[in-house]
């Protein structure tokens, strides 16, 4: 796992963008592991505005609101489309977001993880990590070995999320999520936080044990995770000195 902490969220942001840009230039056929929620919006604007070719990208989205249709605004599909398929030469049929309205939602998790099998694997998992150290929508006490499932929200995250829709009475309570086994074994994870509400949980994920009541601990097991942190996400970090000081002085045939 690197840490790296940069002065705001868009020099972090920047960074994550890079990797992206890096990664489909040297294979324009890559598989994506996307995330959403406000989090991952400045990463998708930069990205609109690179100069890319997205037209053999598979993308796989880690989770859906179950009961929303793709037309309601609030699902995970519209925002998507919204924020950054419609602006990209994506083929659509390359593009999956779990349904939120599947007629046998246990079938359709079995098929989803088929369907990232059958791309190849992921190259590059994007995630966010919720307040109470959540990834995915993969609550506290969730399997760490857990595969795509319909997961109960918490009212916190039901919470979290009601600026998405008309009040939180509105906030489904249901979702299709990919596992935290699913997120592991995509071949690189960028983990974005920014902001002082996500410092407590981000310090457990990084310096804490790996744990299922802190269900993104998981990626301290993962070979090759990037965690891109602005000042404020970062503040509760034991050796965040130490994180500044190995990106500072990596080795020049190191990548970013």
């Amino acid at each position: 796992m690197e840490i790296i902490i940069q002065v705001d969220a868009e020099s972090a942001t920047a960074i994550a963008a890079e990797m992206i840009v890096r990664l489909l230039r040297e294979k324009p056929n890559a598989v994506l592991g996307l995330a959403t929620g406000s989090t991952p919006l400045r990463l998708y604007r930069s990205l609109v505005h690179k100069k890319l070719d997205w037209r053999k990208v598979t993308t796989f989205n880690l989770d859906e609101y179950l009961g929303l249709p793709k037309t309601h605004p609030g699902s995970y599909y519209h925002f998507m489309w919204d924020n950054l398929f419609r602006h990209l030469n994506i083929s659509p049929k390359n593009v999956h977001v779990p349904d939120g309205m599947p007629k046998d939602a246990m079938k359709f998790c079995a098929k989803y993880e088929q369907q990232i099998v059958a791309a190849g694997g992921i190259d590059l998992q994007v995630l966010g990590v919720g307040g109470d150290g959540h990834i995915g929508f993969n609550e506290p006490t969730s399997s760490l070995t857990s595969r795509t499932r319909i997961k109960t929200l918490t009212p916190e995250t039901r919470k979290d999320n009601a600026r998405f829709f008309d009040g939180m009475d509105r906030v489904p309570h249901h979702v299709i999520t990919m596992g935290l086994g699913t997120i592991m074994e995509a071949r690189q994870c960028v983990l974005l936080a920014f902001g002082s509400k996500k410092a407590r949980a981000v310090a457990a994920t990084i310096e804490g044990p790996i744990t299922a009541n802190v269900p993104a601990s998981i990626l301290q097991m993962h070979p090759n995770t990037k965690v891109c942190l602005d000042k404020g996400a970062a503040a509760k970090l034991k050796r965040a000195d130490y994180y500044h000081w190995v990106f500072e002085n990596k080795p020049r045939w190191e990548a970013a």
